[in-house]
C-alpha cells in the first residue's frame, strides 16, 4: 500500500489493535465528518490492518430526545463514515458514552444498531459487557448508566466479579468513557471522571484483579498516567474538533501491540506522523547504580544530548522549607531558551510541579501532582518520576536539593 504506515506487532504471541474516541459526528457534511475520515485515513494505511478496533465511545454528537434523530446519526456512522471498514474481518467493539447513551431511550438505541455482547449485568447487557480472545480479556463498563444515576455513575460488583472469573488470563483491559484521575486540569465529578464514591474503589478492583491498564476517553486528549502499577489510558482524538487543551493536543488514532512483555503504543495524528509513543512497564533492563547529588546547586551528573526512547529515573526525597519561591530539582535547557522540561517546588505549600515547553513556544503546560501524577508516581515519602523524553535534542542541566538519578 502506497503511503503506509508500519504498525507495532507483538514479539512474538499476542495482539495488535488500534484504539481510539470521539468523533462526535454522524450528521452528513457537518464538521466533525470531515475531520474524523482525516483520522480514518490514517487507520487504514496501516500496515498490517489492526486485529480489532476498540472505540471508547461519543462516536456521534447524539443527545436528542428524538430516537428516530437517533438511529439516523448512527446509521450514516456505520454505513458511510465506517463503510471502509470490513467488521467481519476487524471487529469494533464500543463503550457507552455521555452522547449515545444518556438516557433509557438512547441505551436502548445503543444496544439495538451496535448488538454487543449481553453478557453484562442485570438491567445492563449490551451495556456493559466482556470479550475473551485467548489470553487476553476486555472489560466494557457502563459510566453513565441511567439506573444508577447517570453520567459519572458505574456498578462496580459486576466488573469484580468477571475479573475473578477469568483470573487466569494473561492480559486484563477494562474499558469505559470516563475517565477515573483528572487529565490536564480539567476535572469534575460526574461530569468530566467518575464520581468519587466509586473512583477508589473502582480502582482497588483494578489493582487487586492484576489490569495492565484502563482505557478511556472523555477529555479531549491523549494522555497517560499510571497510579498503582495500573495504567490509564485517554485518547479523545478521533475528530471532536476541540481540543483540551486547544493548540496543545491535536486529533489522532492510537496502535497498539501487546504481548508478553506489555504493551507498546503509537499516537498518531491526523497527517500519520507518530507524535507520542508508550511503553508499559518501562523497559529498565540495564544495570545501573545510584548516583546521590549533594545538598545544594551542582553540576549536572552528565549532560549533552538524551535522544528518543532513553529514559532518566529521579527518585526525591527529604523535606520542603517554607520558602513561596519555585525551588529547581530537574531542569532540562538549552542555553539560549527556557526550559523545556522543569521539576520542582512551588508555592508556600511547596507543592511537587512540572512545567514542560517547546522551544518555539507553540506548547507551554504547567501541571501539578494533582493533575498530572502520571508524571510523578508517589512512593511513601518519597518521589519517583520516570520520564521519557521525546525526539528533539536538549542539552540538559540538573541543579537541586538532594536526589538521585539513573541514565540508562
Amino acid at each position: 500500500m502506497e503511503n503506509s504506515i508500519p504498525a507495532l506487532v507483538p514479539r512474538g504471541r499476542g495482539h495488535q489493535f488500534v484504539l481510539y474516541g470521539d468523533s462526535c459526528s454522524g450528521v452528513p457534511g457537518g464538521l466533525h465528518e470531515k475531520t474524523f475520515a482525516c483520522v480514518n485515513a490514517v487507520v487504514r494505511r496501516l500496515q498490517p490492518q489492526p486485529e480489532f478496533i476498540l472505540f471508547l465511545g461519543d462516536e456521534i454528537v447524539g443527545l436528542t430526545a428524538d430516537a428516530r434523530a437517533l438511529r439516523a446519526q448512527w446509521s450514516h456512522w456505520l454505513d458511510v463514515e465506517m463503510a471502509w471498514l470490513d467488521r467481519g474481518t476487524t471487529p469494533v467493539w464500543h463503550t457507552t458514552s455521555n452522547h449515545t447513551t444518556y438516557d433509557v431511550m438512547s441505551e436502548a438505541v445503543f444496544r439495538e444498531v451496535l448488538r454487543p455482547p449481553e453478557n453484562g449485568p442485570r438491567k445492563q447487557a449490551g451495556l456493559s459487557y466482556f470479550v475473551r480472545r485467548d489470553d487476553l480479556l476486555l472489560v466494557f463498563v457502563h459510566t453513565s448508566w441511567s439506573g444508577l444515576g447517570g453520567e459519572g455513575h458505574v456498578e462496580t460488583e459486576w466488573l469484580e466479579t468477571v475479573l475473578k472469573e477469568h483470573e487466569d488470563v494473561r492480559h486484563k483491559l477494562v474499558l469505559g468513557h470516563h475517565p477515573i484521575f483528572p487529565i490536564n486540569g480539567f476535572s469534575g465529578a460526574y461530569q468530566r471522571e467518575l464520581g468519587p464514591e466509586y473512583s477508589r474503589p473502582f480502582w482497588d478492583i483494578l489493582v487487586d484483579g492484576g489490569v495492565l491498564a484502563y482505557l478511556c476517553s472523555h477529555i479531549l486528549a491523549f494522555d497517560v498516567q499510571a497510579h498503582r502499577g495500573v495504567l490509564q489510558i485517554c485518547t479523545a482524538g478521533a475528530g471532536t474538533a476541540h481540543r483540551m487543551p486547544e493548540e496543545v493536543e491535536y486529533l489522532h488514532c492510537v496502535q497498539a501491540a501487546l504481548d508478553e512483555n506489555g504493551l507498546r503504543c503509537q499516537v498518531l495524528d491526523a497527517t500519520g506522523v507518530v507524535r507520542e509513543r508508550v511503553e508499559w512497564p518501562l523497559p529498565i533492563d540495564a544495570p545501573f547504580e545510584w548516583q546521590e547529588v549533594p545538598h545544594g546547586e551542582t553540576e549536572a551528573v552528565f549532560s549533552g544530548h538524551l535522544t528518543g526512547g532513553r529514559i532518566a529515573e529521579l527518585r526525591l526525597s527529604g523535606k520542603a522549607n517554607t520558602a513561596a519561591a519555585a525551588q529547581t530539582m530537574f531542569s532540562a535547557f538549552s542555553p539560549d531558551a527556557l526550559a523545556a522540561l522543569w521539576l520542582g517546588l512551588r508555592g508556600p505549600a511547596q507543592t511537587l510541579a512540572t512545567r514542560r515547553r517547546w522551544h518555539d513556544d507553540t506548547l507551554a503546560r504547567q501541571v501539578s501532582r494533582q493533575r498530572r501524577s502520571h508524571r510523578l508516581l508517589a512512593s511513601g515519602a518519597a518521589h519517583r518520576a520516570g520520564l521519557r523524553l521525546g525526539r528533539r535534542r536538549r542539552d540538559l542541566v540538573f541543579r537541586g536539593t538532594r536526589f538521585q538519578l539513573l541514565e540508562l
